[in-house]
């Protein structure tokens, strides 16, 4: 059981990767300081993303990005517990 869980956070939290890196590459399109900010400013992504990020999928991707890291911990705190 504990390995099941701990794959499926880790597809939820791949997601999550993926779609961090789609907003990190469109921040360093609008400006580098601003790519730069997203990769060394821990909470900068989370404004940018919020406010500054432009993209046709924006709810998508941000949902997954947060609600795919947040299932990623919750599954693998689950999975540890259950070994």
């Amino acid at each position: 059981m504990g390995g099941l869980l701990s794959g499926l956070g880790g597809i939820c939290g791949l997601a999550a990767f993926v779609c961090s890196i789609i907003i990190l590459i469109a921040a360093f399109k609008d400006e580098t300081v601003k790519g730069i900010l997203c990769l060394c400013v821990p909470f900068y992504i989370l404004y940018y993303g919020f406010v500054v990020f432009e993209h046709e999928k924006k709810g998508l991707i941000v949902g997954v990005w947060l609600g795919g890291g947040i299932i990623n911990a919750l599954l693998q705190v689950a999975a540890m517990s259950a070994s």
